[in-house]
């Protein structure tokens, strides 16, 4: 989810969906979840957050850097798919 916001804000994937496709159909996520961005939009981007945050406090907590798309989209209370 981290690292997918970070492909969207350098412009790699034009949508959230199309990371999903791709973790769906070459990576094997669970198709129940529908794909990570779309399972980070169910959860909440703001609990995305916060575990990351979370993370980042932990052992080897400096590779755990939030993603700035994914943090202004938390703080905004907005999703990624719309």
């Amino acid at each position: 989810m981290n690292e997918g916001a970070c492909i969207l804000e350098e412009g790699i994937a034009l949508r959230a969906s199309d990371i999903d496709m791709v973790y769906l159909t070459g990576y094997g996520f669970p198709p129940f979840r529908g794909g990570p961005m779309f399972y980070a939009d169910t959860v909440g981007l703001a609990k995305v957050l916060a575990s990351i945050e979370k993370f980042q406090k932990g052992y080897m907590g400096e590779v755990w850097k939030p993603a700035p798309l994914l943090a202004r989209l938390a703080k905004e209370g907005k999703r990624f798919n719309g």
